[in-house]
């Protein structure tokens, strides 16, 4: 028989102790999913957070360095094995999934589908010498969608350590576990992401991730515990809409592998500031003026980055806010990832940065968050503050824009113990 302790609930989510109302109604509605779905009365439970990206924006793609955080919401998933070759997986609020695991090669129907990404997961782990068999699953989510917090990296990372507890005897860490749901977002799910995002809810925590070698990136969780600050971590909902704006985020690694081009490189970690001086003109007339700006950002932010890492090591949190608010700075002024190109009505990004400038005043800090141009924006609001300014967010930006959160220290795991 399987269980779920309250320590292990504990360990896992920062706020349980707050409510453990919350979390225990979790488990059970999650438990009764997958009985109603599939029967079965004892299946294991997994877990995987989504992420928030704290520095280096932009940066990874370039196989620069970027810190990131494991947060408090996550999709939960009851799951067991049942005995035949085809995984099944309900996600609350989908249709059921069936995947056959007599075909381990990338189906052109399933593109951009999560069946592709669990038919990737077990094609890696079956090429890397692990039987995977037929399981059931069901999953429930309080990722916000379209939040900037991933939660197609939760997904992964949720089946990529069900596979593991189940087939591979835990025997997987949690790196790899990531870099396995890169290999199925790429190859199968057809999108060329890079690897942060899986990164940071597999690992949990804060961490620091170094591309120079994307096929061995350097990650290192730093010793912070974020909840002795005295300040919380706000996501705002800008608003805007995500639609047609694939050209606008396809630009911005394409202007700066331009601008690396344009002194001999293939990305722009390879070059410096030094070099990219000294050749701006050649630089200039390869990328163009956007294409220059976007790189000066890039080779200062990587180092912000790093430097945000060392000042929370250090313990220094107001060094690293004053870094935070640097990267934000750069953001709307270099990288230009904050309106799109020609709007003037609707720059819903601005508008919440905005307003976080004159809730905050000289407190705090915030910055776009992610991709930019839609999407959300970041604030690390002092907590004697946090009651005005998430009324004063959601007076202006909208009701529900603010979303209160914990960074977790744990990524994927399971919550079970037992048999």
């Amino acid at each position: 028989m399987y269980t779920v302790t309250d320590k292990k609930l504990a360990e896992v989510y920062p706020g349980f102790d707050r409510n453990q109302g919350f979390y225990r109604e979790r488990i059970e509605r999650v438990c009764e999913g997958f009985r109603q779905t599939f029967g079965g009365d004892s299946p294991r439970i997994f877990t995987a957070p989504g992420r928030t990206e704290v520095g280096g924006n932009h940066t990874d793609h370039q196989h620069g360095c970027v810190l990131a955080a494991a947060v408090d919401l996550d999709i939960l998933a009851a799951a067991a094995e049942n005995g035949t070759n085809t995984i099944r997986i309900l996600s609350e609020g989908y249709e059921l999934e069936e995947i056959s695991l007599d075909i381990l090669k990338p189906q052109k129907e399933e593109l951009n589908t999560s069946a592709a990404l669990v038919r990737g997961t077990a094609a890696k782990l079956t090429e890397m010498g692990f039987t995977v068999r037929g399981f059931d699953a069901y999953m429930i989510s309080n990722v916000l969608k379209g939040s900037g917090l991933s939660s197609s990296a939760a997904f992964e990372v949720i089946i990529g350590g069900i596979m593991n507890a189940l087939f591979c005897e835990g025997k997987i860490d949690a790196v790899k576990i990531a870099q396995i749901g890169q290999y199925a977002e790429n190859v199968f799910f057809g999108k060329p992401s890079g690897l942060m995002d899986q990164t940071a809810s597999s690992v949990g925590g804060v961490v620091a991730i170094d591309f120079k070698d994307t096929e061995n990136p350097v990650v290192r969780k730093l010793d912070f515990d974020f909840a002795k600050t005295g300040y919380s971590l706000c996501i705002i909902d800008s608003g805007a809409d995500h639609a047609d704006l694939t050209d606008e985020y396809a630009a911005i690694p394409s202007e700066m592998k331009r601008a690396a081009g344009a002194v001999g490189k293939e990305f722009l970690r390879e070059t410096s500031l030094d070099e990219i001086m000294d050749n701006i003109c050649e630089v200039r007339k390869a990328a163009g003026d956007r294409g220059v700006l976007r790189t000066l950002h890039f080779l200062r932010d990587n180092e912000r980055a790093v430097k945000e890492a060392e000042l929370l090591e250090k313990g220094d949190f107001e060094g690293f806010l004053e870094t935070v608010k640097e990267s934000g700075r750069s953001s709307f002024m270099y990288l230009q990832n904050v309106t799109v190109c020609g709007s003037s009505t609707h720059q819903e990004v601005a508008f919440a940065l905005a307003m976080c400038d004159v809730l905050l005043g000289d407190r705090g800090a915030y910055r776009v968050h992610g991709g930019g141009f839609a999407g959300t924006v970041q604030a690390f609001v002092p907590n004697d503050m946090l009651d005005s300014f998430k009324n004063g967010i959601e007076k202006t930006v909208g009701k529900g824009s603010c979303h209160v959160l914990s960074i977790r220290n744990v990524g994927g795991a399971e919550l079970t113990e037992g048999e």
